[in-house]
């Protein structure tokens, strides 16, 4: 599998890739830059950090911005907030989200330093935020299984994915295992995506390369570079959802870094041989 240069956007912190099936338009996010993406074009500059997005059943895009879900119409630019999370620590800020097949977007949040496990795993349905996980350090990386009955989690510090008993109708978890040790060669484990066999896809920051994983043996299956060392979350998406985008990042490089791999903070793509799941939608 040949990794491609989709856009040299030399993102501070690409992140949060969501494909939206109605408009086949990949959206994503630098989180530090404070910018959303619609493919190569640059659709909105905030004036927060946005750790996340996923497309709305409204045609509007739901935001995990710092510490609130924000409703955005790419159209106007309008941003409306919808619910702000109070009991979160000033240096912390929003990461990783996605919305499971219900509707509800599960977004966490992490310590900016990268040190302290005051950060939650949130399950939002339009209304309430409610806390899933807790003692978070930094929040990351999820996916459902194909029957959706199985959540996979990455607190990416543990170097662990995480499964829980998942409940689609109640969108409560249970029975907390662990299915993948990455051990400390490969990288940290950071975003995740799933196709339709059940495998995982895993961006490993600091590891230039997506893993793919079997989560019932805990088995590494395969290995696929990519040009930034910095990679952060894969999604699948494209007319046949057989088309891997994967968002990078500078954050963190220094220059010895930096001219190994130019293309860091870039977009990227891999064409593979099997079907991803979905992006889910709001509401």
């Amino acid at each position: 599998m040949q990794t491609q240069l989709v856009f040299d956007a030399k993102a501070a912190l690409g992140e949060g890739p969501a494909w939206d099936s109605a408009t086949q338009t990949l959206y994503w996010v630098d989180i530090l830059g404070k910018r959303i993406y619609a493919g190569m074009n640059l659709l909105a500059e905030l004036d927060e950090f946005i750790g996340c997005l996923a497309p709305s059943k409204n045609g509007h895009l739901i935001l995990g911005k710092r510490f609130s879900f924000v409703d955005f119409d790419p159209a106007t630019k309008q941003e409306t907030t919808l619910h702000t999370l109070t009991s979160e620590p000033a240096t912390n800020r929003m990461n990783d989200g996605k919305c499971d097949p219900a509707g509800r977007l599960i977004a966490g949040t992490m310590d900016m330093n990268e040190t302290d496990p005051n950060g939650k795993l949130y399950s939002f349905d339009g209304k309430q935020a409610t806390p899933l996980v807790d003692n978070v350090t930094i929040s990351n990386g999820l996916a459902w299984s194909p029957d959706h009955k199985i959540l996979y989690y990455i607190d990416t510090p543990t170097r662990e994915v995480k499964a829980f008993d998942y409940d689609i109708k109640t969108g409560q978890i249970g029975n907390r295992r662990v299915v993948i040790r990455s051990g400390d060669k490969l990288g940290w484990l950071d975003g995740m995506t799933s196709d339709t066999d059940g495998n995982l896809w895993v961006a490993m920051w600091g590891g230039a390369q997506i893993t793919k994983w079997d989560p019932n043996t805990g088995k590494l299956l395969d290995q696929i570079p990519v040009p930034a060392l910095q990679s952060s979350c894969p999604v699948f998406g494209g007319k046949d959802m057989n088309e891997l985008y994967i968002t990078s990042a500078r954050k963190g490089m220094n220059e010895e870094e930096l001219t190994k791999y130019p293309l860091s903070g870039g977009l990227f793509k891999v064409e593979t041989k099997v079907t991803g799941t979905p992006t889910f939608v709001f509401g």
